[in-house]
């Protein structure tokens, strides 16, 4: 694999990654463990991630590092690819390197400058259009036919980099999607395995990540969020140990569901993990990543603050792999690790995180001298 000598040796991770019951394991068999963060934009009207209009790509990318993330969670749109989608909200003083670039050359910097720092990175079907997600893996405009063939263009450009990890095949499948129940029109467990051998074809690598929906049995959990269905209908691919299954945890902040008024909580919290998501790691079926949770409040007692806190300790407690929403702080509902001049850490949600990290080799060196 071109250039993985280097790569190899700043993050200690060997080869391409599968699955070895509840564990992500390398080449050699070693665990790995993502502790990651979003980073949004692409999926977005401005076709590119947001923050550059303040600040230079690679600065963003290398505090990240320092900041403790060995991996990032990049969502897109299906629109990015479009001829007519050009990129915006750039300053090009700071980024000169993206002047007249398309969006997907921008994907391919955003790609480049995460893993020759170590990174590991998750592509993210985020949305199909630049306007809004959809409850289902394609829409009118955007058949699944094209996304498919946007999976297959993806797997095959960024084959060679053995730090590009793997597919987020849709982003929070909810309402009309269902699980493992054979409509080819709505079944998200069928239409995950289409996906994943289609990517297979063409770059047997990647990891597929594969979201739950909001609900089964009639029971309603966040968007992406329930994967009981695993239990009766698992994701089966033609490569195997390939499947990570992701759910989506919010706190009150985003909606205050009646978990959080409990008189139990937060001990309430571990059983309705263990019970929506947290069992298919626990019972070792597959691993799990946590790709998006987050909140304006991570300090202090109040409920949200407690739930994140309840969360990353459930989280480290039993190994699992996650990537907080977000890096941005203008996510409207939960604020970002930075703050809002795009360049300080929230200090809350740097001490909340660091409780839980998996730091590159690099960026333990750092921290570990400036802690002397």
């Amino acid at each position: 694999m071109s250039g993985s000598t280097k790569k190899d040796t700043v993050s200690g991770v060997q080869g391409a990654l599968h699955t070895k019951g509840g564990d992500i394991v390398d080449a050699n068999g070693k665990k790995v463990v993502l502790t990651g963060v979003n980073w949004f934009g692409l999926e977005t009207g401005t076709f590119a991630p947001h923050g550059l209009w303040t600040r230079n790509l690679d600065s963003m990318v290398e505090q990240m590092v320092d900041t403790g993330f060995n991996t990032l969670r990049l969502p897109y749109s299906n629109e990015l690819f479009d001829a007519k989608s050009k990129p915006n909200g750039i300053d090009f003083k700071q980024n000169p390197d993206l002047k007249g670039l398309n969006g997907l050359q921008i994907m391919d910097k955003v790609v480049d400058s995460a893993t020759k720092r170590g990174m590991m990175v998750i592509l993210d079907q985020h949305r199909p259009d630049q306007y809004g997600q959809s409850e289902l893996w394609y829409t009118e405009k955007v058949p699944e036919s094209k996304w498919l063939s946007d999976w297959k263009m993806l797997a095959e450009r960024y084959k060679n980099n053995d730090k590009v990890i793997g597919a987020d095949l849709h982003n929070e499948p909810r309402g009309q999607a269902t699980w493992g129940d054979g409509n080819p029109k709505t079944d998200w467990k069928m239409a995950s395995e289409k996906a994943g051998n289609t990517i297979h074809s063409v770059n047997p690598d990647w990891l597929i990540f594969v979201e739950g929906n909001d609900n089964y049995k009639n029971e309603t959990t966040w968007w992406g969020g329930e994967l009981r269905g695993v239990k009766d209908h698992p994701v089966k691919l033609k490569e195997a140990n390939k499947v990570v299954y992701s759910a989506h945890d919010y706190g009150p902040g985003v909606y205050n569901q009646n978990w959080f008024m409990d008189k139990d909580f937060p001990n309430n919290m571990p059983a309705f993990w263990d019970k929506h998501w947290g069992f298919v790691k626990k019972e070792n079926i597959a691993p799990v990543l946590l790709g998006e949770f987050g909140g304006r409040k991570s300090a202090g007692k109040s409920t949200e603050a407690v739930w994140q806190q309840s969360l990353m300790q459930y989280l480290k407690k039993n190994g699992m792999s996650y990537t907080y929403w977000c890096w941005n702080p203008d996510s409207g509902d939960t604020g970002g690790v930075l703050q809002n001049d795009w360049k300080t850490l929230d200090q809350g949600k740097k001490d909340l995180l660091s409780v839980y990290q998996e730091r590159l080799p690099e960026a333990k060196k750092t921290a570990d001298s400036s802690q002397r």
